[in-house]
């Protein structure tokens, strides 16, 4: 090892730290930023080439996520998602319908429109519901947050970590749901008995009806029905089999094909600082392969990960919550090819990678975004709180889904 790759090793470390932290004590940085300067500071190093630095990158995943983030865009923008806020307020007569609409609700659009977009597009409308109807908002909050991160495990583009494995494991729409939805579905079930038992007093107390402004809602119903149709013909060609990609891009460009609404309108509402995440952890990541760190990782985690499917995703779980899931599925990548059963292989580290953002508050960016515009509305959502529900719920989950995979898939 020479002394430029010496240097890269600590730049490695703080880089993931950082990453797993979303900051750096006494800088300005956030995720992207570490991951940008970490990605520039090894092509500096000379560890990998701008040419092989490019080829890092996947443009399939990133081709991906911008599709879904203008498709989501454009439905926020139609009123789409306070459509539902207002048919779970007209149609809930008890708190444990309001809960099963949140949880059923939540993990349903997470699962096609990415849980991050749920999060942040559900908690203003759920503390509104639960203001006007005065109940504790705490377990509904919850509710939203882990179901969208269990809801988001049934597809390939539910979350950013299952797109990443979508990308790089080639396995169709169809498989992936039909393997990973009834984890998604029987986990979202699990999700309400246990904040049902959690939060008994809530649940006993009396159901007070009352008018809330969720009713009145502005709905663009050209751009609904615009988006939707081409929504559900996106959906449609994935499950028959058209590249994922090709579908989603061809979807945006269409919903992009306006006369109402400027291109400017749709591109400032992308979350194009995740985007450029993305690409710098493909180039570190790159980078790790270049000093051939990922071979030893390999050969220091081979005999646990190979041991069966409980020890990839009790190993993907722990990785995920030490570093994030998304770095940990892109070091975990380059070893999958080398496993047995590859197919399985990439499906239990979706299942677990995605399960594990339950487990803290800082688990998935989705729990943060609900924790953070709940904070702004004078609901604190406490670490302490969130870990009262977070640990029981991906415990059994994660179990459900080894057992799943396992034996029934």
């Amino acid at each position: 090892m020479n002394f430029l790759s010496t240097i890269a090793i600590p730049v490695f470390v703080l880089a993931f730290i950082g990453v797993a932290m979303g900051e750096l004590p006494g800088l300005k940085m956030n995720r992207t930023t570490i991951a940008m300067t970490a990605a520039v500071l090894m092509v500096a190093l000379q560890i990998i080439t701008p040419s092989e630095a490019l080829k890092a990158i996947d443009p399939g995943t990133l081709l991906l996520l911008f599709a879904m983030m203008v498709i989501n865009v454009h439905l926020e923008m139609a009123g789409f998602f306070n459509w539902i806020g207002q048919l779970i307020s007209r149609h809930t007569h008890s708190p444990r319908i309001l809960l099963a609409w949140i949880v059923t609700i939540a993990g349903i659009t997470a699962a096609l429109f990415l849980n991050d977009t749920v999060a942040v597009v559900f908690t203003p409308l759920v503390l509104e519901v639960t203001r006007s109807l005065r109940r504790n908002p705490l377990p509904y909050l919850l509710g939203l947050a882990t179901a969208a991160n269990i809801g988001s495990t049934a597809t390939i583009i539910g979350n950013p970590q299952n797109i990443l494995i979508g990308s790089s494991s080639h396995i169709s729409f169809a498989v992936f749901l039909g393997k990973l939805g009834p984890v998604a579905l029987i986990g979202l079930i699990l999700t309400w008995i246990i904040l049902v038992n959690l939060y008994q007093t809530e649940f006993k107390q009396f159901w007070e009806t009352q008018d809330t402004d969720i009713n009145k809602v502005e709905i663009d119903q050209a751009l609904l029905r615009k988006s939707l149709v081409l929504t559900c013909l996106m959906i449609t060609a994935f499950m028959i089999g058209i590249p994922i990609q090709l579908a989603a891009i061809a979807v945006a460009a269409a919903l992009l094909i306006s006369r109402r609404i400027q291109p400017e309108a749709i591109f400032k509402q992308v979350d194009w600082s995740l985007l450029v995440f993305f690409t710098g952890l493909f180039i570190i990541t790159g980078a790790l392969e270049q000093m051939h760190i990922v071979d030893q990782l390999f050969a220091l985690v081979q005999p646990v990960i190979g041991a069966g499917i409980g020890s990839l995703a009790i190993v993907t779980a722990l990785l995920s919550n030490l570093i994030s899931n998304v770095p940990a599925v892109l070091l975990l990548r380059p070893i999958v090819p080398q496993l047995g059963n590859p197919t399985q292989a990439w499906l239990t580290i979706a299942m677990a990678s995605t399960l594990a953002g339950n487990l803290t508050l800082l688990g998935s960016v989705a729990n943060l975004i609900v924790a953070e515009i709940a904070r702004a509305q004078g609901v604190k959502l406490s670490f302490r709180e969130y870990i009262r529900a977070g640990v029981p719920i991906t415990l059994v989950t994660i179990l459900v889904g080894i057992f799943w995979l396992s034996v029934v898939a």
